[in-house]
């Protein structure tokens, strides 16, 4: 469909490059999710979600992180972090500490169970993502092809407004 502009009828919109490229990206992602997601769930008995939190937290290091930090990463309502974190903590995945910097606040870092499964969930989420993911692409065009959808994906970071 040539790019003028005018969208003008359904067909046209269903059958626009932009929305149909947009459609493909959002469809893979979801039945990817769906899948890899259910391997962890089954193999390690987290959520995906859950493994997503232990990664920003692996990735933090140290002392760990806010409520907020972590909804920002995972753009969530600090209440929903709260919520998962109350589950996870109840797991023995994380753990909440005094922040230093903030009286009131608290900081949530991994356990050493919640080190353990980030690892193995890791393990086999990257032969699931190599497996499902990347060997769907020829060889010579992997890299790139990740290097596209970082970069894509730190755009639209950058579009989000701040949660509060």
């Amino acid at each position: 469909m040539p790019r003028d502009g005018q969208i003008t009828t359904a067909e046209q919109a269903a059958n626009d490059d932009l929305v149909l490229a947009f459609g493909w990206l959002q469809g893979a992602a979801n039945r990817l999710e769906y899948i890899l997601g259910r391997a962890i769930e089954e193999e390690c008995g987290i959520s995906h979600l859950m493994f997503e939190v232990l990664l920003i937290l692996g990735r933090a290091g140290g002392p760990g992180l806010s409520m907020g930090a972590i909804a920002q990463e995972r753009v969530l309502t600090t209440g929903g972090v709260t919520r998962l974190v109350d589950r996870m903590e109840t797991a023995g995945l994380v753990a909440r500490d005094e922040n230093p910097g903030d009286r009131r606040g608290r900081l949530v870092r991994l356990t050493p169970l919640g080190e353990e499964t980030a690892v193995r969930a890791a393990r086999l989420h990257a032969e699931n993502v190599r497996r499902l993911f990347l060997d769907a692409l020829p060889p010579e065009r992997r890299e790139q092809f990740t290097r596209d959808l970082r970069t894509v994906s730190l755009a639209a970071r950058d579009a989000l407004p701040r949660l509060r």
